[in-house]
């Protein structure tokens, strides 16, 4: 059964919009923070290679993916981290990214399922918790939106609110890192 118009179009479109948000970010954060723009970017690429029909397999695409969660996720809570004085987190965060993604190649496809939904959610709970004792408002969004985005695409359900599960995801994950952006903009500023 061939998938409707409206749907390859919202899938199109939140890859899109998550594409840019990550763009936007990246090039803000570039100066300040090189950790998270690399994060970001690796956000770019992931959702790049989704949109360019031809340039690559549905296992490069999903490759790439895994790489942006198990790398690009951690650079940006490290950043976060680092930025809040909390080195030995930020620095455990990455070294646990770095290994999921050598360990990535053993595991199979449920297996690094789990540990990308994993390494989403810890990446959202340190946010988050490093937010709320920082009374930074964008850092707590970001660390929900991120949460948000691990937490539905633990669903059984593959439609949501009539949209394709992973969409909404990826909206969700559009969502929060702008606000993550934003929480390290307004972090860097009371540094300074």
């Amino acid at each position: 059964m061939a998938p409707k118009p409206g749907v390859e179009w919202n899938t199109a479109l939140s890859h899109l919009v998550l594409g840019v948000v990550s763009l936007h970010a990246a090039a803000s954060t570039a100066q300040a923070s090189r950790g998270a723009a690399a994060g970001f970017l690796l956000q770019v690429l992931a959702a790049a290679t989704m949109l360019a029909p031809g340039l690559s397999t549905h296992e490069d695409c999903l490759a790439g993916a895994w790489v942006a969660t198990v790398i690009g996720l951690p650079l940006l809570a490290f950043d976060f981290h680092w930025v809040n004085g909390d080195c030995s987190s930020a620095n455990l965060l990455l070294g646990g990214g770095m290994v999921l993604a050598v360990a990535g190649g053993h595991l199979g496809p449920e297996g690094r399922s789990v540990a990308g939904q994993a390494m989403l959610l810890v990446v959202a709970v340190t946010i988050l918790i490093v937010a709320v004792f920082t009374a930074n408002t964008y850092g707590m969004w970001g660390g929900a939106m991120l949460g948000v985005a691990g937490l539905l695409s633990r669903l059984e359900e593959d439609r949501l609110l009539l949209l394709p599960k992973e969409d909404i995801c990826r909206w969700a994950l559009a969502a929060g890192s702008w606000a993550y952006c934003r929480a390290l903009h307004t972090q860097r500023l009371q540094w300074e």
